[in-house]
């Protein structure tokens, strides 16, 4: 379909590799704990818009130049691990007073923490090197458009990983609702993503794999 091949294994890889913690999810944990679950669905759709950019990239040829440009790729790999070390120190800083079980979130906030998820991704060339090795396995070499291709395997990863993250959000706000009342797993658990978030950016920064 659309150029593709072995659509069926692709779409269990990629519900595999969504399923697997990492930042994605930790980010949406975070927000959920802190701002409820529509603070956690708003994660996951930056989270899904950050994902689109990277599938277009992969679908022009921008990712293989990242790949083939060191200088381009440790730019971005410091842009992005300045700026995960920034979102882990504020969320293990923010403060998170007794709250109601469905927390208003403002019209500046909702945009912070939509723009917040996008932009973990975005500035991960991490996420970027993993769309270019992932997809083209999945895309038929005969294909008459492998633009196509791409954007068609992009779209149906970033479908089922977004799927996931709500799951996972309104899980979360599930459990972090019994202890609205104290706001105690929230800090907890702000603090516990925000110091992760620090360590991945320093391991971001300090890794020599390209």
């Amino acid at each position: 379909m659309f150029g593709t091949t072995d659509l069926a294994l692709f779409v269990v890889s990629g519900l595999l590799l969504n399923i697997t913690p990492g930042p994605d999810t930790l980010y949406i944990l975070g927000r959920t704990a802190s701002q409820g679950r529509r603070g956690g669905m708003l994660a996951a759709f930056g989270i899904a818009a950050g994902l689109l950019v990277h599938t277009f990239a992969a679908a022009v040829g921008l990712s293989a130049l990242l790949a083939a440009s060191a200088t381009a790729f440790t730019l971005l790999k410091w842009a992005g691990a300045a700026y995960l070390v920034y979102v882990g120190a504020s969320l293990f800083f923010a403060r998170t007073p007794n709250r109601s079980p469905t927390p208003e979130l403002h019209a500046a906030g909702l945009r912070t923490v939509f723009l917040q998820g996008f932009l973990t991704n975005v500035l991960n060339p991490k996420v970027a090197l993993f769309f270019l090795a992932f997809l083209p396995q999945f895309v038929d070499p005969g294909a008459p458009s492998k633009a196509l291709a791409f954007l068609f395997l992009g779209m149906v990863f970033i479908f089922n990983g977004t799927l996931w993250n709500l799951f996972v959000a309104w899980s979360a706000a599930r459990v972090a609702g019994r202890f609205s009342a104290s706001g105690r797993l929230a800090l907890w658990l702000n603090r516990t993503v925000g110091a992760l978030f620090v360590y991945l950016g320093v391991r971001l920064v300090t890794s020599h794999e390209s």
